[in-house]
């Protein structure tokens, strides 16, 4: 042989030594991913209908990459609302196994924990940039996935919505008293805030608010943003739409049965934790383009009012939001430890994102 098929057949003996010298686990433990060409398969339930804008098809996008990267090894087959589990019902789902993973809004399951409504966003809280930095360098991410631990689950950042706005209401309100006794379906704290405002806030899955609008059952909403709320037709049954404050930065979460995910390898995990990222963000940059483009629409509408809330009704808001969080901070300990890590970062992150943000967007104004 000459020296070059001396190097490469040396090279290869060695190799082959090296592999019958390693038992199966030695490889596993380096992180050697040994079964490439087995597929995994994976079950996802959405709270969306399928198909739906933005946060439907981010997820559908989010599966296809991830078969993608991973050279068709996993395969994440997606499943909207009712087609495999009700809307609301995909928490209790992943957690005892009967799915891999799903996709929602954390402010859904309160119920479960009301530390849980904190990751989904808080009124008069962080901004997107806010809330995302927080999860990844405050400690977010660490007390999230502690308080799913005790759910068998393992969450991961599955978007987010951008500001959303206040909602539609059916009549308009121009003061605080407007709000008494109105049936609003909204989630999460900004629904606790609302009922402190004298609103009877109900909770509803996506496919059901435009027929509870239109019958009356409900007399407002809040969804999203002038993207999705334009595609469920809310303006034609309620011509008063508000900005909000609410849901500042809502997060979506894409969350697995924690046996689901740690039976994964390590670069399995890597490949869906960096989909998860690419999903996350897309998500918000489609959410303000789309966003803007149907707010030019929507203002092309004559019979459609939109408006802020009265600065009785934002005064008031901020004085029972307070009191809100001081109250759950009493009451339950793993709010309030959330609650700490969530106020110490805002607190250090308020001065530089007015500094920076509030003062070019003043400066900015809203045309040249």
């Amino acid at each position: 042989m000459n020296r070059r098929d001396f190097i490469l057949t040396g090279g290869a003996v060695a190799g082959a030594s090296l592999i019958s010298g390693c038992s199966r686990s030695q490889f596993e433990d380096k992180g050697v991913n040994i079964k490439r060409q087995k597929k995994i398969k994976l079950k996802l339930a959405t709270s969306w209908p399928d198909n739906f804008p933005i946060m439907g098809t981010g997820v559908t996008e989010f599966a296809d990459r991830v078969r993608e990267a991973s050279g068709g090894s996993i395969e994440i087959e997606v499943y909207g609302k009712n087609r495999l589990v009700p809307a609301l019902a995909v928490f209790d789902t992943a957690s005892t196994g009967g799915i891999d993973i799903f996709h929602s809004g954390p402010y859904y399951w309160k119920g479960k924990s009301l530390a849980i409504s904190i990751f989904g966003g808080v009124p008069f809280g962080m901004t997107p940039i806010e809330s995302v930095s927080w999860f990844k360098n405050g400690g977010g991410y660490d007390l999230w996935r502690e308080i799913y631990d005790r759910y068998n689950l393992h969450p991961l950042l599955g978007g987010n919505t951008g500001p959303q706005m206040g909602g539609w209401f059916r009549k308009r309100i121009e003061k605080l008293d407007d709000l008494s006794g109105l049936k609003m379906r909204i989630p999460g704290l900004g629904g606790e805030l609302f009922a402190r405002l004298g609103v009877n806030p109900v909770l509803l899955p996506a496919g059901e608010i435009f027929t509870s609008l239109e019958r009356g059952t409900i007399d407002a909403s809040e969804w999203v943003g002038p993207a999705l709320d334009l595609k469920m037709g809310f303006h034609r049954v309620a011509k008063y739409y508000y900005s909000g404050w609410t849901e500042p930065g809502s997060i979506l979460e894409l969350t697995f049965n924690k046996m689901s995910w740690n039976r994964l390898s390590k670069e399995q995990q890597s490949i869906i934790e960096i989909a998860s990222e690419e999903l996350n963000s897309n998500m918000l940059y489609n959410f303000q383009s789309e966003n803007s483009l149907a707010l030019t629409q929507i203002k092309m509408d004559s019979s459609i009012e939109i408006n802020s809330f009265p600065k009785e009704i934002i005064e008031k808001a901020k004085v029972e939001n307070i009191k809100l969080i001081d109250e759950f901070v009493a009451k339950d300990r793993d709010f309030a430890k959330v609650w700490s890590s969530y106020s110490k970062f805002l607190s250090e992150n308020r001065s530089w994102t007015s500094l920076s943000s509030q003062n070019y967007l003043n400066a900015r104004g809203e045309s040249h």
